[in-house]
């Protein structure tokens, strides 16, 4: 995996994906196959997208040939598989203009001055730029990524710690019983006794709130109590009227996220709440030589699943490579038996094995 740091440079490609997500990876395998190399674009400090930043270590269960795999094994597991194409990743940085050229390639420029010069964009990007909603109590972000997180990395720094789990979803329930085996404590705290989570993951939390192996306050954190700009314990209202004090290492904060379409919405694209309008023959948006692919587009019957985003992909790419080379056939070929497709994916032919046997 290369990585280009920002450049005023022009940089021209045939192909740049915006979003380097599931979706978006698979997206540079399927050009890869057809002899496209891409660039991609990353808001995130690293690829897997949402999938490997909120959820890296759950296990998806509908991943084909895949029982069970957990976001950042995808994650792993697809930049292996596109290590041949020397994909180049642009990572901490957003698209802030895209401007159609005379010669119908797109200028592209990110909010750290890289800019692009481009023959096709596919839009990867999941539902967009999406944004943890914040804790707004005063003193929160002082030490925001210190003590107070809106995402877990590494749950072993959380290994005899005092934990404090803020919200009732999926993301707060799930981390919550995650770190209760190798946390010190773990105290959930949700305005409410109604929770968005799935059933089974609050009802394991009470039975082990009635163990006595964690904790349930019903209320909302009123107070931040600093020491040397350093968390030592958050003050809780309950729904009593109560004040309590809580002492605790680490705040873990899951209100969810916010999706914001950020400066795509800008790009004179037809959208249907919130999504990009695509033909299911190509995936291309209302503007030709853009293409969305994932969960940010929009067609009668779709379903945002990661299985719906590859299919997407491989459709697109074909699209991409008829319009890069509108003279030529574009031939299906197959990775089992093609040459082609073997020499692209830096492997020897299988059938020269079975031949010797």
């Amino acid at each position: 995996m290369t990585q280009l740091t920002a450049t005023q440079t022009l940089i021209e490609t045939e192909a740049l994906i915006i979003g380097a997500g599931p979706v978006g990876l698979f997206q540079v395998f399927e050009l890869g196959l057809l002899g496209i190399r891409a660039h991609v674009v990353e808001s995130l400090g690293q690829p897997g997208g949402q999938c490997a930043e909120l959820y890296p270590n759950k296990p998806i269960f509908d991943i084909p040939a895949c029982p069970a795999i957990s976001g950042q094994q995808l994650t792993d597991n697809l930049l292996q598989q596109i290590a041949p194409f020397e994909a180049v990743f642009h990572f901490n940085q957003e698209v802030v203009s895209l401007d159609k050229q005379a010669d119908g390639r797109f200028l592209v420029l990110t909010n750290t001055g890289t800019r692009f010069l481009t023959s096709s964009v596919i839009i990867a990007a999941g539902m967009g730029s999406f944004q943890p909603v914040k804790l707004k109590t005063a003193g929160a972000e002082a030490i925001e990524g210190k003590q107070l997180v809106y995402s877990i990395k590494d749950p072993e720094q959380y290994r005899g710690k005092d934990v404090v789990v803020l919200g009732g979803g999926d993301s707060a329930l799930d981390w919550a019983l995650a770190l209760q085996p190798i946390a010190n404590s773990v105290v959930v705290i949700h305005r409410s006794q109604k929770f968005r989570a799935a059933k089974a993951s609050v009802d394991k939390m009470f039975r082990l709130c009635d163990d006595y192996q964690m904790q349930f306050l019903q209320g909302q954190v009123s107070e931040l109590v600093l020491d040397d700009e350093r968390l030592v314990a958050i003050k809780v209202t309950g729904s009593d009227g109560v004040t309590r004090r809580l002492q605790l290492d680490d705040l873990l904060v899951f209100f969810g996220l916010v999706p914001d379409l950020g400066q795509l919405s800008q790009w004179g694209l037809e959208l249907h709440k919130r999504q990009v309008v695509v033909d299911t023959e190509k995936f291309q948006t209302s503007i030709p030589g853009i293409y969305a692919v994932g969960d940010i587009n929009y067609y009668p019957g779709k379903k945002k699943l990661i299985l719906s985003g590859f299919h997407e992909g491989a459709l697109a790419a074909f699209a991409i490579k008829e319009q890069l080379q509108p003279d030529k056939k574009v031939h299906l070929q197959y990775t089992t038996t093609s040459p082609i497709m073997h020499q692209r994916l830096h492997v020897e032919d299988p059938m020269k094995e079975d031949d010797a046997a």
